[in-house]
């Protein structure tokens, strides 16, 4: 996710920081990984549906041939205690990865109508029923989701 916020926010200007954070919100909600989602928004806003398969076929042919040789020397290799070692590093990198990108998206709460106080209070409650409580993702979108979808629509003034 860190590759895809600098190049679509940062090199190609494609996207605002706000209007990615909003199509990681649609693309996590609907089944699917959601680079895989965003991929295909992204793809059919700006070239209709086959700009969509096209992005999802660019975001997914060359990982998956990366991850079949990777899992094959994984399978021969994995016993050494260099491979062991260099796994828990990557571990260690990709925590680092996943929290800068939260850092750098985190500038566009400001444009929430939820404002920042509120996204704090509810990624303070999603944290604590699965990191804390261990709660299941679906159990934990039931509780929080329509608290913060009632705090938004109430804030944007919108109508049934």
């Amino acid at each position: 996710m860190v590759a895809a916020q600098r190049v679509l926010c940062e090199e190609r200007r494609w996207l605002e920081r706000a209007e990615l954070v909003e199509l990681l919100a649609v693309g996590q909600a609907v089944p699917g990984p959601n680079l895989c989602n965003v991929s295909l928004m992204l793809g059919d806003r700006f070239f209709g549906w086959r700009g969509a398969l096209a992005a999802l076929g660019g975001l997914v042919a060359v990982p998956f041939v990366v991850v079949l040789v990777l899992a094959s020397a994984y399978a021969r290799w994995a016993d050494h205690p260099a491979v062991a070692g260099a796994l828990r590093g990557m571990g260690a990198v990709a925590a680092g990865l996943i929290a800068g990108t939260a850092i750098k998206l985190a500038r566009a709460l400001h444009a929430s109508p939820l404002g920042v106080p509120a996204c704090v209070a509810l990624a303070g409650a999603v944290f604590v029923l699965m990191g804390l409580l261990r709660v299941p993702l679906g159990w934990t979108l039931a509780a929080v989701a329509p608290p913060a979808c009632l705090l938004a629509w109430r804030r944007t003034g919108a109508r049934p």
